[in-house]
């Protein structure tokens, strides 16, 4: 189960830097964090998480394996995307490949770099690469929605459905508002992924500011966060160019590195867990004397269907999934200790699966 975030941003924002610096950052951590190119600009990427080391530190794992996520270098965006206008077919086919969408804005100021617009506007900038995808959306909702109505009046059920569907989505897109603000009810959810809209995807904006920002931010990505805050996004502050240094470091050089300049992480860690956080991903180990392994699955997903993730005879011949949670496991010192103290529980088919749980799956081959 593969999961995607697209990287998308005007020329000069700092896009191809980010990329350039998570695919080395990855292939430099290879034991922990593997990188693989799977297509020229696509990069498999770890999920940096602390837990795996504890885990397979009391199972005495002779292999640790963390979860993946897949981020794709997508091609650049003008002014008249939506129309055709430069790689705009390329791009906006790219984008509705990808889960969701982690937007690079520049929030840095730089005589040396030019800036597509002459000035530094991360807000334009957004709403630039937000108003093609919308005009996008509206194009192929109009399109498609006239044929819906003629159905719809001979009293066809599915197509009254997707009717009203479609015209909150015209009209929230018609207010200039992406169509992941749309008030969806729980039943409707399955037709509404089914338009497939560019604008119903998450979005994260990833804040490119100048080294001196780095750990505090400054008011260009202050001004970004608010409007994340608005629009149901998300924000992330890195400086594209730190991590590019980051990238070329040993693990040890880089802990110093970032102690100096007083981050706690490398921004890329972070921006890798809020892509995942952004698709609604948690984690759940498997752990023995092998290997510990991270699988990800969506929240809300039953134990039967997180046995999938692994082999599909673990879905279909499911009995029962031990579990045991991150805590109880590590406090106690593992699977037995857990055991003797009555914390391994035995979970049925209907066990929503939550993060940090330790599973062993019981299945009849």
């Amino acid at each position: 189960m593969g999961f995607k975030c697209g990287i998308v941003g005007l020329p000069n924002v700092g896009k191809s830097t980010l990329f350039n610096a998570l695919t080395k950052t990855a292939a430099a951590q290879a034991a922990n964090y593997p990188f693989c190119t799977i297509e020229p600009n696509t990069g498999d990427v770890g999920v940096p998480d602390p837990r795996l080391k504890d885990i397979a530190s009391i199972a005495s794992s002779a292999n640790v394996i963390p979860t993946r996520l897949t981020f794709v270098d997508i091609a650049g965006l003008v002014r008249g995307a939506s129309k055709g206008e430069g790689l705009g077919n390329q791009f906006l086919a790219n984008i509705r490949e990808v889960d969701a969408i982690a937007h690079v804005l520049r929030c840095f100021e730089d005589g040396d770099i030019t800036h597509v617009d002459g000035k530094v506007d991360p807000l334009a900038d957004a709403e630039t690469v937000e108003t093609e995808l919308m005009l996008a959306d509206l194009e192929s909702l109009e399109r498609r929605v006239a044929g819906l109505r003629k159905r719809a009046t001979t009293g066809d059920k599915e197509a009254k459905t997707q009717v009203v569907l479609m015209d909150a989505a015209i009209e929230l897109l018609q207010d200039g508002k992406p169509a992941r603000l749309l008030d969806i009810s729980d039943d409707q959810q399955k037709d509404f992924k089914a338009l497939n809209l560019l604008t119903s995807k998450p979005v994260l904006y990833v804040c490119n500011v100048d080294e001196d920002s780095a750990s505090e931010g400054n008011a260009f990505s202050k001004a970004v966060q608010e409007k994340a805050e608005q629009d149901g996004a998300a924000s992330v502050v890195i400086s594209a160019a730190i991590e590019a240094e980051i990238s070329q470091l040993s693990d040890e050089e880089q802990a110093d590195f970032l102690e100096t300049i007083g981050l706690e992480e490398a921004g890329l860690d972070r921006l890798i867990r809020a892509g995942y956080g952004l698709l609604d991903l948690i984690t759940y180990f498997t752990a023995g004397p092998k290997e510990t392994r991270a699988w990800t699955i969506r929240k809300g997903t039953k134990a039967p269907q997180a046995a999938g993730v692994i082999h599909t005879d673990f879905e279909r011949g499911f009995i029962r999934a031990q579990t045991i949670g991150f805590e109880d496991y590590t406090t106690l010192g593992g699977e037995s200790a857990a055991k003797e103290a009555g914390k391994a529980r035995d979970e049925g088919k209907e066990y929503i699966v939550k993060d940090g749980d330790i599973l062993l799956f019981k299945f009849n081959t």
